[in-house]
C-alpha cells in the first residue's frame, strides 16, 4: 500500500523560507510522478511542481513559483522535497504530496496517492 508522508511546514513571514518533506512508502515501478500541490482556504487544489523517477527536468505550474521553489527528489530515500524561498502571503496554503505510476504533468485529477498535508502560513 502507497503511504506518503509530508513535513516541514510552518509559519514564516514574509520572505522567509520552508523545506517541506514527503517520504513514500509502497511505491513500486521505475516510473513514477511524485508532486506538491496546495489547497488555499476557498480555493481548489493546484499543482505547484513535480519530478518524474528516471526525468531529469522537473515541472513546475508557473512563473510565480519557479524561480522561488524547487523541487528534488533522492530516490534512494524514497523522497521529494519542496524547497521554499522568498515565500509571499498568497503563498499561505495546505501543502500536498502526491504520487501515481508514469510521468504525468500537474493536473490534480491525474494523481492516485495522496499524503494527509502540512500547513504552509506566511504572513506579511
Amino acid at each position: 500500500q502507497v503511504q506518503l508522508v509530508e513535513s516541514g511546514g510552518g509559519s514564516v513571514q514574509a520572505g522567509g523560507s520552508l523545506r517541506l518533506s514527503c517520504a513514500a512508502s509502497g511505491f513500486t515501478g521505475e516510473t513514477y510522478s511524485m508532486g506538491w500541490f496546495r489547497q488555499a482556504p476557498g480555493k481548489e487544489r493546484e499543482g505547484v511542481a513535480r519530478v518524474c523517477a528516471g526525468f531529469p527536468r522537473p515541472l513546475y505550474a508557473d512563473s510565480s513559483v519557479e524561480g522561488r521553489f524547487t523541487i528534488s527528489q533522492d530516490r534512494a530515500k524514497s523522497t521529494v522535497y519542496l524547497q521554499m524561498n522568498n515565500l509571499k502571503p498568497e503563498d499561505t496554503a495546505t501543502y500536498y504530496c502526491a504520487a501515481r505510476p508514469y510521468c504525468v504533468g500537474l493536473t490534480t485529477s491525474s494523481y492516485s496517492y495522496w499524503g494527509q498535508g502540512t500547513q504552509v502560513t506566511v504572513s506579511s
